[in-house]
């Protein structure tokens, strides 16, 4: 292929992780078609809008990059090719066709394995194009490997979808029924990851341990078996997985939690609230004590283990008595990180529609103090990391001159000074310093891959 051949595609991703997969996916499947990657969507041949629902007036905001978008598209004499994707796409499909008849492509999250078939079809004049049915084929059987590295640290897809329905949450509508990967394609996928550099590899779905995909032998392994089999990858140094709920925290993935040293010891295990009545409200189907014993076991299979959670206040009939519930769990359990928000209603969800809505003033409130102590617990445990000597997976540069950037088995950011050839290598830092987004340490002993 030449280079007048070339086409120039922009990504443009917002929300999860599994977007930014996605994403790059995509990238994947159009590159036979010869579009190369373009730092910015002005004059590109190809942008693609990649959107979550997760957030309040999310399609808004997408009708306001749309916006953006269209004056670089009328610059190209309407050339460009212009596609919306993920769950807003699959939620709103007609509604942006509607509103933007200018998009040219509209494609749920999991339909993007037929986009070249989307580019043609968009490609003759006039042809709008929306793909928002759930498939009967798997995606990933129809996915090339990937071509692009994503660096020493990788996401790997292995499970989509949502069968818990929680009350606040449109995945189960935008992202369908939970389905799982098999092991022969994660294992493939993750050997491929590892042959192109990557040393670190974040399992990802919306319910990652609740997968249960089918083994080599046609027998059937949960998440825990998956990790072992991983961990036994050449070159794969660490492994994480997120996001997961606590319904699916089995006794064979706790215990890989004690049995598996490649996985590092930090979980992200959202409870959304620590009030009995609101969890019920929220559809979770556990209770707060139900995750505190998680918690023990978890310790105990992992004493070193840290917690990283998500919360949600204001929830639809959210009292001070519910809402002080989550603060003496947030005080029972402690976490190294947390993610907290506001309710806003999801349109279609069961709360949307709900009774006794917060108002904003006390959900304003209540978000401030549950962020407070967050963030107290979160520099704590940062400053509980001052003096140890943790192994720090090298990822980039630093900075500053002469500095290199890493992570710590914790998710922290860590720099220290030293050579740009330990990227892509583990090694024992001292840590000596933290700041408010980071760890600062200097090099005690490299441990360098074979």
């Amino acid at each position: 292929m030449t280079e007048t051949d070339r086409k120039r595609l922009h990504v443009i991703t917002w929300g999860c992780q599994m977007n930014v997969y996605d994403s790059g996916r995509m990238a994947d499947v159009l590159a036979p078609l010869g579009y190369a990657p373009a730092a910015e969507p002005d004059g590109a041949d190809m942008v693609i809008l990649n959107t979550c629902h997760i957030r309040d007036k999310a399609a808004e905001k997408v009708f306001s990059e749309l916006g953006r978008l269209r004056r670089m598209k009328e610059a190209t004499g309407n050339c460009m090719i212009l596609a919306v994707a993920g769950c807003v796409a699959q939620a709103e499909g007609a509604e942006i066709l509607a509103r933007a008849p200018y998009v040219d492509i509209v494609l749920g999250p999991q339909t993007y394995h037929r986009l070249p078939e989307m580019v043609a079809r968009a490609s003759r004049a006039g042809n709008k194009v929306i793909e928002t049915d759930f498939p009967p084929e798997d995606k990933f059987d129809h996915l090339p490997e990937s071509a692009t590295p994503q660096g020493v640290t990788a996401f790997l897809t292995i499970q989509e979808g949502c069968d818990k329905f929680c009350s606040f949450c449109v995945v189960p509508y935008t992202r369908g029924a939970e389905q799982s990967r098999s092991a022969a394609t994660i294992l493939r996928e993750a050997r491929h990851l590892t042959a192109q550099g990557a040393r670190e590899i974040t399992l990802l779905g919306q319910n990652v341990n609740a997968w249960h995909g089918e083994a080599p032998d046609g027998t059937t392994w949960g998440l825990g078996r998956l990790l072992r089999e991983l961990a036994d990858v050449p070159g794969l140094l660490r492994l994480r997985y997120a996001t997961s709920h606590p319904r699916d925290m089995d006794d064979d993935l706790i215990a890989a939690h004690r049995d598996v040293p490649t996985l590092m010891p930090f979980l992200h295990l959202p409870i959304q609230s620590g009030s009995d009545r609101m969890l019920a409200a929220m559809n979770r189907k556990h209770t707060a004590d139900d995750y505190r014993r998680i918690i023990d076991r978890l310790g105990d299979a992992r004493p070193d283990l840290a917690l990283s959670t998500d919360f949600i206040v204001g929830h639809p009939g959210e009292t001070e008595a519910d809402f002080e519930a989550t603060m003496t769990l947030v005080r029972d359990v402690t976490f190294a990180l947390a993610y907290s928000f506001k309710y806003s209603p999801r349109p279609g969800t069961p709360a949307a529609g709900a009774p006794a809505q917060v108002a904003e003033a006390d959900k304003d409130r209540r978000l401030q103090a549950l962020q407070a102590l967050l963030r107290e617990q979160q520099t704590e445990f940062a400053a509980g990391c001052v003096g140890l000597d943790l192994p720090v997976l090298f990822t980039g540069p630093g900075r500053h001159p002469g500095q290199i950037a890493g992570r710590s088995p914790f998710l922290h950011p860590v720099h220290v000074s030293g050579s740009a050839d330990l990227i892509g290598t583990e090694s024992i830092v001292r840590i000596v310093a933290n700041y408010p987004n980071s760890l600062a340490g200097t090099l005690v002993q490299e441990r360098r891959i074979a």
